[in-house]
């Protein structure tokens, strides 16, 4: 099954309070934190609601 690599890029300082519990569920803390997650629709969904602040990249 593939895999995503989701990293944060930028600070959730100053963005909606949704997109800062998104960042927390993904098991982002702090700016450049890295998680792999599998590539499912749920995940897929909490990334594009942060699109802004993660860069994405598929891991096999």
């Amino acid at each position: 099954m593939a895999r995503l690599k989701v990293t944060q890029t930028k600070s959730y300082i100053g963005s909606k309070q949704n997109h800062r519990d998104t960042l927390r569920s993904l098991g982002l803390k702090r700016l450049n934190d890295v998680v792999v997650k599998e590539d499912r629709p749920e995940i897929r969904g909490m990334v594009r609601t942060v699109r802004h602040l993660v860069t994405v990249e598929e891991v096999d």
